[in-house]
């Protein structure tokens, strides 16, 4: 925690209140304030009410939400359909948040920075490859939100006209190339590795601009924004010219496999690998603990010397609300607790995406066909010691929750489920979850409890304590934001590369990679071995691979704030969103039959128009060149 202190107030520094910019320029130490103004704008990525964790399905929290206890507005306009014009949520265009202002400062910076004196050169260079890095960043932020947007390439004169400050959108390719292009100047003057990774952790390398460029193509690949006939008629009123392109184009697939490549062999260079959980002496682990412990930790580990899985994490957005706002109250005896909240539930389509312990989809896997298990997974039925390491033997929970694979178990809790650490590091016992109305995890308090009946365990760390007492707390261990993990690398190039050519022992090597930590077996062997007879050769054609290496990377990346862009660039929100209901168990029930009961929560709708947010009406009226999305 000591180590986690000096690294969270770095990149939290802004400068000094000065009479003009030229005085913010005059040392090297007012520039360096500068250069962490610029980095102190990077959006929040573990805050709710900052990124997009409650715009989907990803959690569902209890509704009428009430503001003493959590309420986000993500949640009430995005997943439940209220998002306007007038107020959107989310607004990274104008407001607090907004992406232009630190635009601006980074073209400051740049015209700036060579002026001051007492600066190595190869200093310069990075602290400019950085502001290049931060600056295409912002622009991807509004991109991805907004689709075509201004390209703020340089700050304009004070002396500017009227004509000159209604700036226009620009075409999408524009952007992704003007971005890329951006990105490709840093990473030459760029680091391999942090020389002090307690001190400079968020800062730009190369491994992270190359990961985050990867990211960036794949993006620019990817339907929503290559070759997206549903925008045809979106064009620039001003000019004419069409905003996004008409013609899907194969190469774009291309560059991003060479880009992921390339990313993967430096984050090799720099000595990142997936994570495998070291226990301590004390500890005494079965494999399906330690598989689990590895994934759990991938993300939560804050130690930077053993954690080589993030290969970008950022230390002005920490977990603590969410860790609080995730856990379960797993203490029958400390209920009076309200620190720890359950408010983050993921649905019963999240426990449903996990695969089967056999590694393939729940339906497709043979034996639940042949056995009925498909069918009957809404029923109960009783954990014998087979299941003792995940479920509490003898608990009667859903037949759903049986036989599934680690990262099910590592990622969710559930009625009858096991949870290891948090006070508990014995795996013949841990702690036992009770979800039923009344009980210590259950429906008790007004909104801190699960609205579906499952938990992220995930998020919170192993080491937490759950103090004893009402109003005792919880004490966290953070850990700064992974933003980016070197797993989310291995399947964009899995991705990239069947879209470029089709399935291959390549493209299968890199997701196999992913499943192996997770204790499963080789795409190539699972579905012949493992799936019904209509499924058995599914990995064996494109369209059939992308769609396993679609669910690994929501399997994978689960609960991460990841699905609402990915199935957004899949541009298959209607399909999986549109009149789709949100579902749960009946936890206002304390009886076992009654609480297996599936409960709609809410349905919700998707249109086209919801791929792009709305720019805020206000912004149209002061510059009559903005074009407002289609459908707003």
């Amino acid at each position: 925690m000591v180590t986690y202190t000096a690294c969270e107030d770095y990149l939290d520094v802004v400068p000094d209140n000065i009479a003009t910019i030229d005085n913010a320029f005059t040392n090297r130490t007012m520039a360096e304030k500068f250069l962490f103004t610029c980095y102190s704008y990077m959006p929040r990525h573990a805050d709710p009410e900052s990124q997009a964790f409650l715009a989907c399905d990803e959690f569902w929290v209890p509704y009428p939400q009430l503001p003493i206890y959590f309420y986000s507005t993500v949640f009430e306009y995005i997943a439940r359909g209220n998002q306007n014009v007038s107020e959107p949520a989310l607004n990274y265009w104008d407001g607090s948040k907004s992406m232009f202002v630190a635009l601006r400062d980074c073209n400051t910076f740049l015209e700036k920075i060579d002026k001051v004196p007492g600066i190595y050169q190869y200093e310069r260079d990075r602290w400019i490859a950085e502001v290049k890095f931060l600056k295409a960043y912002y622009h991807y932020w509004l991109l991805r939100m907004y689709g075509p947007i201004p390209l703020i390439r340089e700050n304009l004169p004070v002396s500017s006209g009227i004509e000159e400050v209604q700036v226009k959108r620009e075409p999408v390719d524009d952007c992704f190339d003007y971005i890329v292009s951006l990105l490709n100047e840093a990473i030459p003057d760029l680091p391999l590795k942090l020389q002090n990774e307690v001190t400079e952790t968020g800062r730009a390398t190369q491994p992270v601009v190359l990961s985050v460029k990867a990211k960036i193509l794949v993006e620019a690949a990817s339907p929503l924004f290559n070759g997206n006939t549903d925008y045809a008629s979106f064009i620039r009123k001003a000019d004419g010219v069409q905003y996004f392109n008409q013609t899907f184009d194969n190469n774009k697939w291309e560059k991003a496999a060479i880009a992921c490549k390339n990313a993967i062999d430096t984050c090799h260079l720099a000595g990142f690998h997936l994570y495998e959980y070291l226990p301590n002496i004390s500890e005494n682990l079965v494999p399906e603990i330690l598989t689990q412990m590895s994934i759990r930790n991938s993300v939560a580990d804050n130690n930077y010397n053993y954690n080589k899985e993030v290969v970008w994490m950022n230390p002005n957005s920490t977990s603590d609300w969410l860790q609080r706002l995730s856990t379960a109250t797993l203490n029958p005896a400390n209920m009076q607790n309200e620190a720890t909240r359950s408010l983050l539930a993921p649905p019963l389509r999240i426990a449903e995406m996990f695969y089967t312990k056999n590694g393939v989809p729940i339906d497709e896997d043979a034996e639940w066909e042949i056995t009925g298990k498909y069918v009957e997974r809404y029923k109960t039925q009783k954990a014998t010691e087979v299941d003792k390491f995940h479920i509490k033997e003898g608990t009667v929970t859903a037949v759903l929750n049986f036989d599934r694979e680690i990262r099910f178990y590592a990622n969710l809790g559930f009625d009858g489920g096991l949870w290891y650490g948090i006070g508990k590091f014995d795996v013949d016992d841990q702690w036992d979850i009770q979800g039923k109305q009344g009980q210590a995890a259950g429906k008790r308090l007004l909104t801190n409890y699960s609205t579906t009946g499952y938990y992220c365990k995930k998020l919170a760390h192993y080491q937490n304590v759950i103090l004893p007492g009402a109003g005792a707390g919880y004490q966290v261990v953070d850990y700064p934001w992974p933003v980016m993990r070197l797993a989310d690398l291995y399947l964009l190039y899995a991705e990239a590369l069947n879209e470029a050519q089709g399935p291959s022992e390549e493209v299968y090597s890199y997701i196999d990679r992913v499943r192996d930590r997770a204790g499963l077996e080789p795409v190539e062997i699972a579905w012949p071995k493992y799936a019904k007879a209509s499924r058995k050769d599914k990995h064996t054609t494109k369209e059939g691979f992308r769609s396993i290496i679609q669910q690994e990377r929501l399997i994978e990346l689960a609960n991460e704030g990841h699905r609402y862009w990915e199935i957004r660039r899949w541009k298959r929100a209607k399909e999986i969103w549109h009149n789709q209901p949100v579902q749960g168990w009946d936890i206002d029930q304390d009886e076992t039959a009654a609480y297996y009961r599936v409960r709609t929560l809410f349905t919700r709708s998707f249109n086209i128009k919801d791929y792009l947010w709305p720019i805020r009406e206000y912004n149209l009226s002061v510059n009559p060149n903005l074009d407002q999305n289609p459908g707003w």
